[in-house]
């Protein structure tokens, strides 16, 4: 297994998917091999795995707070994804602030807000198609942070996804589970945050910056699981813990981060972003299906509206274009 994981690893290094900043976790882009837009059936079907992958990711989520506290769950998420990960892809290629700072907003925060909300009742479809507000915070933050001015396209976006997430909020209203779609609401903030430093940051290897920012929130989480949970409560999950729970943690840390980000990386090195960044729109369609189908969660005409209009809006945001940043003399991309 650990072979199988260097091959993906280092199959993906080099990449660097800038486009991906806009619908999911973002990296610099990578100038795609020769062949235009079209891609084969064989590359058509990898990203519509990653982003079954990533959709069906809600679901494994939704039954692993069945076994652990959200941010233990969260902790142990982390040191998957980083240990042995860590041992094989090499010395991180920015600074440490930047690791530093993308673990905190990205590891503790989203994720500790998304688990978190999800755990409050949140359900897991739902979760799946409002997290990708995110795209409309990054391009708030982009705009506030680093100078990119949207075009109307985007504007237009922006409003689009805000009716989606009005709907989906009065959807959800009624079934008493607010205070989780507000946490989902949050998780989605800090994810636009995390994408306008790694913006910042540009490491010039996607996946290896995303193995060693993963080291970063193991500390931090176990310390609030223990403060906020208890360690009664931790220890009686980890003595507890049996293939399904162990099941769950492997997903979550190997087959989203390692062979998503793999997969996504080699994609996005042979293709114009143009052509592999949509598939991520699928992302909410996978995990509401997979929801439905998996937990049993119902899905009414009101959440379908509000998925129509939230996956318009994203894409006019993601792909509507921005205007340049003006850049002082000073300002770098580091």
């Amino acid at each position: 297994m650990l072979g199988a994981m260097r091959s993906v690893l280092l199959r993906a290094r080099g990449t660097a998917p800038r486009a991906l900043l806009r619908s999911t976790p973002a990296a610099p882009a990578a100038a795609p091999a020769p062949g235009g837009g079209r891609m084969p059936l064989s590359h058509v079907a990898l990203a519509a795995a990653v982003a079954a992958v990533w959709g069906v990711n809600f679901v494994v989520i939704e039954i692993g707070l069945d076994h652990f506290p959200p941010l233990l769950f969260s902790a142990l998420r982390f040191l998957a994804a980083a240990v042995p990960a860590v041992f094989l892809v090499g010395r991180p290629t920015v600074g440490w602030r930047w690791i530093v700072g993308v673990g905190l907003v990205l590891g503790v925060a989203k994720f500790g807000l998304l688990f978190t909300g999800m755990d409050q009742g949140a359900p897991a479809g739902l979760s799946s198609l409002v997290l990708q507000v995110q795209a409309v915070f990054t391009a708030l933050f982009a705009f506030a942070a680093l100078g990119e001015r949207p075009g109307p396209a985007r504007w237009a976006g922006m409003a689009v996804a805000a009716g989606g997430i009005g709907l989906a909020a009065y959807d959800e209203g009624g079934s008493g589970t607010f205070t989780g779609f507000l946490l989902v609401i949050a998780a989605a903030a800090c994810w636009g945050v995390s994408n306008v430093l790694t913006r910042r940051a540009a490491p010039p290897d996607a996946l290896g910056f995303m193995v060693w920012v993963s080291t970063v929130p193991v500390l931090p989480l176990l310390g609030l699981s223990l403060l906020l949970e208890g360690p009664e409560r931790d220890l009686e999950a980890l003595r507890s813990l049996d293939w399904t729970g162990a099941g769950v943690v492997v997903y979550v840390a190997w087959v989203t981060t390692v062979f998503g980000f793999g997969a996504w990386g080699f994609l996005m090195r042979h293709h114009p972003a143009s052509s592999v960044a949509p598939f991520s729109l699928l992302v909410p369609v996978f995990g509401m299906s997979s929801a439905a189908l998996l937990l049993g969660e119902g899905v009414g005409p009101l959440r379908w509206c509000a998925a129509a209009l939230l996956v318009g809006g994203v894409a006019l945001t993601s792909f509507g274009g921005a205007r340049p940043a003006r850049r002082s003399p000073g300002d770098s991309p580091q």
